[in-house]
């Protein structure tokens, strides 16, 4: 690499409200309507509880991002933390391991996508949309960070409008026929409710991930360690203050997954009963604005988290640590997972969610570990809630959600990690070689 190259550095260019809407955008809030339909089958009506679950399970991991990112406000989340604190070869493998969810968002929005267009064009082939949206996200990447921001932002706002107006709509159809509103009551699952929850809380967790994709934006971010920490606590309670109510809505409107035609597309069905063909527009579109936004920031976090291994030789860096002169984007790394999220055509959505549980789960885990880990280390131990108690709940939360995922997603989970395993003993000759460097002082700030 030439010196020139070296040069290069990030330029902090975001604020709070860029990072927090790449976070909104990351989080695919439309998703809700996607998924509301199997959730409300599996919970027997009980979806606005299976997030509130989820948010509760996430609170306490999401603390420990917040202290982390205080700490460390530098790009790389769960592998620069691990690096830090516990081992490189650890944060080698974590970083591997997590890099399949930030690699599997970007498939999952070209194909949900593709399922949209091809509703409208049945007879343009699957795959020209799924190119087409992941060659249009990757050129705005490559422009530079402000211009795929700005985009993204509106592209965040247009959904929000059309979730106002789903919302209005759902509430004069209510007040017309008030005893349809669901009491409180009936939010609370009876003894025999409870073995659903969970399963249907495991597939909720991709609703919350961008609480923590947003910690790989600190090296463009201004004042990252006051600006990432507020943004991670907003993106939660602003996830679930937006979940719950929608979920509500729609479960007071259709209390059973019984009275869908097809509980598993049940969106398109509650958009033409609250506003007819019409609306039902107005909403695949919005739907389809919500795939582009999510895809735009998903890859612009992967391609970020993929420079920080770079930058510190965890993975080539003449390839991954390049910053492009003039717009200080990883280049390369946009393209790589441009390329790699191309291999949608080769999966379906079930594959590509079970990729993204499984490495969401694995940087849950390490985050609260990383926590834990810096607090045994030291010989004095204050700030016993913070720094024990609270990541060690987000431990115990994360376990129930690994429980709850279904075997496939745990069998290529396991594959990926494997490969992970083969290369860290690759590159370090069998443990002989140093990674990266580590640093044990920096422990004794925590």
């Amino acid at each position: 690499m030439n010196n020139s190259t070296k040069q290069v550095a990030p330029e902090r260019q975001l604020r709070m409200k860029h990072v927090v809407a790449i976070g909104f955008a990351y989080m695919a809030p439309f998703a809700v309507f996607d998924t509301f339909g199997i959730v409300s089958h599996v919970t027997n009506g009980l979806v606005p509880l299976a997030y509130f679950i989820v948010f509760i399970s996430i609170l306490f991991t999401a603390l420990s991002y917040r202290k982390l990112v205080q700490k460390y406000p530098i790009s790389g989340s769960v592998y620069l933390y691990t690096k830090r604190i516990i081992h490189p070869y650890a944060a080698i493998l974590v970083g591997w391991v997590s890099f399949i969810a930030y690699l599997a968002l970007p498939m999952i929005n070209a194909l949900l996508a593709s399922v949209y267009l091809s509703s409208g064009f049945p007879n343009v082939p699957k795959w020209v949309w799924v190119i087409s949206l992941i060659t249009f996200i990757t050129l705005m990447n490559c422009v530079g960070i402000k211009i795929a921001t700005t985009l993204n932002t509106w592209l965040v706002i247009l959904q929000f409008i059309v979730v106002i107006v789903f919302i209005g709509l759902c509430l004069k159809d209510l007040l017309t026929t008030p005893a349809q509103s669901m009491p409180i009551h009936d939010l609370l699952p009876t003894p025999n409710e409870f073995p659903t929850l969970l399963p249907g809380a495991a597939l909720l967790t991709l609703s919350f991930v961008g609480f923590d994709a947003i910690t790989n934006l600190c090296d463009e971010t201004i004042r990252p360690e006051k600006t990432i920490p507020k943004a991670i606590i907003l993106l939660a309670i602003g996830g679930l203050v937006f979940f719950v109510v929608v979920t509500y809505l729609m479960q007071s409107l259709f209390p059973s997954a019984s009275q869908f035609n097809n509980y598993e597309a049940a969106s398109p069905e509650i958009a033409v009963h609250l506003g007819g063909n019409l609306f039902l527009a107005f909403f695949l579109g919005a739907a389809l604005l919500s795939c582009i936004a999510s895809g735009l920031a998903s890859q612009l976090v992967a391609s970020r988290f993929l420079y920080a291994m770079g930058r510190d030789g965890a993975l080539p860096k003449q390839v991954f640590s390049y910053l492009h002169p003039r717009s200080k984007t990883p280049l390369f790394n946009i393209l790589i997972v441009g390329l790699l999220a191309a291999t949608a055509l080769f999966l379906d959505l079930e594959k590509a969610t079970a990729l993204v549980n499984f490495g969401a789960f694995s940087a849950f885990t390490f985050v609260n570990i990383c926590v834990l880990y810096a607090y045994f280390k030291r010989k004095k131990k204050p700030a016993f809630f913070e720094n024990f108690l609270f990541p060690f709940l987000g431990l115990v939360f994360t376990g129930f959600l690994w429980i709850s995922l279904n075997p496939f997603s745990l069998f290529i989970g396991g594959i990926w990690t494997l490969l992970g395993i083969v290369y860290l003993i690759s590159t370090t000759r069998f443990f002989k070689k140093a990674p990266v460097d580590l640093h044990y002082d920096e422990l004794s700030g925590m």
